[in-house]
């Protein structure tokens, strides 16, 4: 009977410690402007060795938010690090949302969870050399959305109707004519940075801009 107790009670604590390796979360995603809930929407869940660990995250697993926006989510507690970022996959739509949150924080709110989407929104960058020098003067653009590099935001497409450029986001003397095709945050500020090198000489130009939701927004360069 000894035996049997000691089974019984090595099971009952194993349970107990099972349980409290696990926390359980609740939330929703949402978009951040409109608040309407964002359904199937995959979550990545990574380790952090500290709170401003922005390097080589470990992954631990994933989820998706359901048909309403909302998810249920049993988190494994780690045995090496109090932090950790769930990351809400982004794509043409919404960009990735980052959300670093340490055990302290999903006590208190783990149940009550909001991560924010930023909404996408087309941009189109033409560029026309109106220049009639046969100088081969060379252009580079390149742009910050949200402060967030605009190339490592959201894949962009370049059109030629004149001479292409061989190498990206430079056009160098010549017939140009090209629009670049891409997505920038809805409302936020974009920085457009322009660099021009003719004559031996450099001037830079920068565009501010704010491009609208579901709208085809452009700005033009011509040089």
């Amino acid at each position: 009977m000894r035996y049997i107790g000691f089974i019984v009670l090595g099971v009952l604590l194993a349970g107990c410690w099972n349980v409290d390796r696990f926390m359980e979360l609740r939330g929703k995603v949402l978009d951040e402007k409109t608040n309407e809930l964002i359904p199937n929407r995959k979550i990545l869940v990574h380790e952090l060795k500290n709170s401003e660990d922005n390097s080589n995250p470990s992954y631990i697993s994933e989820f998706t938010t359901d048909s309403l926006g909302q998810f249920t989510y049993m988190l494994k507690k780690s045995k090496v690090t109090y932090f950790y970022n769930f990351e809400v996959i982004g794509d043409s739509t919404y960009g990735i949302s980052n959300n670093k949150l340490g055990m302290t924080e999903l006590n208190r709110n783990g149940k009550f969870l909001s991560f924010y989407l930023r909404k996408l929104t087309n941009l189109s960058i033409k560029i026309e050399r109106k220049s009639q020098t046969t100088f081969q003067d060379t252009l580079f653009v390149s742009w910050l959305t949200n402060e967030i590099d605009g190339e490592l935001l959201y894949p962009y497409r370049i059109t030629n109707y004149g001479i292409g450029c061989t190498l990206p986001l430079r056009w160098v003397g010549g017939d140009i004519k090209s629009m670049v095709k891409t997505k920038v945050f809805a409302d936020k500020k974009t920085i457009i940075y322009w660099k021009l090198f003719r004559k031996g000489k450099s001037k830079e130009f920068t565009d501010t801009i704010f491009c609208k939701r579901d709208v085809a927004n452009s700005i033009s360069f011509k040089y």
